[in-house]
């Protein structure tokens, strides 16, 4: 059979194919041969386009098995602050920035550290110094808080406070006035929705229908680049961590008209105002684009994040004797979610970031296995930065998938350790973000960034895996080798969205989705820069780079 696209003289590695494989053929969009160069010409007819890989090495594209599209896609006209620290190189960098942005609509930074003033956390005080009279918004690397100078809390009617229910909190000053603080995503959104997007990007966003055609056709050009950034990455598959029927159609349109770059799947995220119910509201997403678009799982948020305190802990915050974090869904409700959605053969997703979030996650999903019987359900827990050792050994029997990201232990990908981990309190750093030990029980595990929380390179996260320190010298080692950081990005990501027998593999029958590796992968223990991707290609047709 003829190809439409062959590869030669590449190198592939043993945990993807035969030694002695140099060469594929592809042709309607998925793999039909592997084999030496040789074997492979006798695919090559006068329509095939032949790349020549000059030696560098062929893999499955990577699944991105945790990032935020839509949000992704903000973020490119956004100002990066990750590497900025201190008061002057913020205010210049905005200031130029400001500069580049002319006119008088809201100014949005992002990947701010805690520590970017130092001790002193941000406050509109100190965003009115640099910028007053336009409003300014800067969120945190996490994405669950920002800071708003006072013009942005005027805007969006919140400088004298708001009532947000349980798990939000427009944080207040010495002055009766909101400080800047904006904690979690219904405080952050009061300030997002002064933005051309208007709320649209956020999580929690519900359709209005006052959506017009000029929003449809801004978002998918939005959610457009966001694929392209990926492609760029070598990413051919992506699962969205945030999820809603205004995101399905946009996703839908742009896969029917072949404008989609990555192959994604949409959940529909759920809080505890949906309740039990809120599961209908899948329906609403319509139909499914097969191949390149799947919906069948749902969302959810047991927690926040250690450095706003609301991370959900077994134990008390060390810095604050009594104080534990409440679970954004109650217990009873969250396990409730968790049968019904099951029984409807749903997959289960939910952010878990203290152990005591984990933990209450573990027990809802052993909660629907009582209820409904075993399946094959794959139910999977976003983060875990940390577990209590007795959960570890619960993950496997119960069949669930740990989703994690490399890139988000304090100490990797540029992130400082103060304040994350003095306020998770050394008894948790034993097992804070233990990949060795998932894999170590036989957990599947799968690999992913939560962009734009954190660089989308699925190459610079496996840096961050290879070199990973642990904060103190008698803590365990949790590195993995590279052989099983690609696993993680290849087939643990086809496992973890049920996509195994189509991703994350170098076979005849499977996607053609492959990336082209310029540069050494086993460099990357080294340097960052040690690998890059030269090509990128989707069901057979390349999506970055021109060789």
């Amino acid at each position: 059979m003829t190809a439409d696209l062959v590869i030669l003289n590449a190198r592939l590695r043993p945990l993807f194919a035969a030694p002695g494989t140099t060469a594929i053929a592809v042709a309607d969009g998925v793999i039909l041969a592997l084999g030496d160069d040789r074997a492979i010409r006798a695919h090559i007819g006068p329509e095939t386009r032949v790349i020549d890989a000059a030696g560098r090495e062929l893999m499955p594209g990577f699944i991105e098995s945790h990032l935020h599209l839509m949000m992704g896609g903000a973020s490119l006209s956004m100002l990066n602050m990750g590497a900025l620290f201190g008061f002057d190189p913020v205010r210049e960098a905005l200031l130029d920035f400001a500069a580049r942005q002319p006119g008088e609509g809201i100014l949005f930074g992002y990947a701010v550290n805690y520590v970017i003033f130092g001790e002193e956390r941000p406050d509109r005080h100190i965003l009115d110094r640099i910028i007053g009279d336009r409003p300014l918004c800067l969120i945190a690397t996490d994405l669950h808080c920002a800071w708003a100078n006072t013009k942005a809390l005027e805007l969006a009617g919140i400088l004298h406070g708001a009532d947000l229910g349980p798990g939000s909190e427009v944080v207040m000053g010495d002055d009766g006035l909101a400080s800047g603080e904006l904690r979690e995503f219904a405080a952050m959104n009061r300030v997002k929705m002064l933005s051309r997007l208007q709320g649209r990007d956020a999580m929690d966003y519900r359709m209005t229908g006052a959506e017009g055609e000029g929003a449809r056709e801004h978002d998918r050009a939005v959610i457009r680049a966001a694929g392209d950034y990926c492609a760029r990455h070598g990413i051919t598959r992506a699962v969205n961590m945030d999820g809603n029927a205004w995101q399905a159609g946009l996703m839908r349109d742009l896969a029917l008209a072949g404008e989609m770059p990555v192959r994604v799947s949409l959940p529909l995220m759920l809080e505890a105002k949906d309740g039990v119910q809120g599961i209908d509201l899948l329906d609403e997403f319509g139909p499914e684009v097969p191949g390149w678009l799947s919906f069948a799982r749902i969302k959810l948020f047991m927690d926040g994040v250690f450095d706003t305190w609301t991370a959900l802990t077994v134990t008390d915050y060390p810095d604050r004797p009594g104080f534990r974090s409440e679970p954004l869904i109650p217990l009873d409700q969250f396990n409730a979610i968790c049968v019904e959605a099951d029984r409807r053969g749903l997959q289960i997703t939910t952010h878990a970031v203290g152990d005591g979030a984990v933990r209450a996650v573990i027990d809802g999903y052993e909660a629907a296995l009582a209820a409904n019987g075993p399946r094959d359900a794959r139910h999977r827990i976003e983060h875990i930065d940390t577990i209590t050792p007795a959960d570890l050994g619960r993950l496997g029997p119960l069949g669930i998938t740990a989703s994690m990201q490399p890139v988000h232990p304090p100490g990797s990908a540029g992130l400082p350790l103060e304040p994350t981990i003095t306020i998770m309190g050394a008894a948790r750093w034993p097992t804070a973000f233990p990949w060795a030990m998932v894999l170590a029980r036989d957990v599947p595990l799968a690999f992913g960034t939560d962009w734009p929380v954190s660089p989308l390179s699925p190459l610079y996260a496996i840096h961050c895996a290879l070199t990973r320190k642990p904060w103190r010298a008698d803590l365990p080692d949790q590195r993995l080798s590279l052989d099983d950081c690609l696993a993680a990005y290849t087939t643990g990501g086809a496992y973890a969205d049920f996509a195994e027998n189509r991703a994350g593999r170098l076979a005849p029958g499977f996607d053609a989705d492959l990336v082209l590796i310029d540069g050494s992968l086993e460099g990357l223990a080294d340097s960052e820069s040690a690998a890059s991707v030269a090509l990128t290609v989707c069901a057979g047709k390349i999506t970055y780079g021109a060789l």
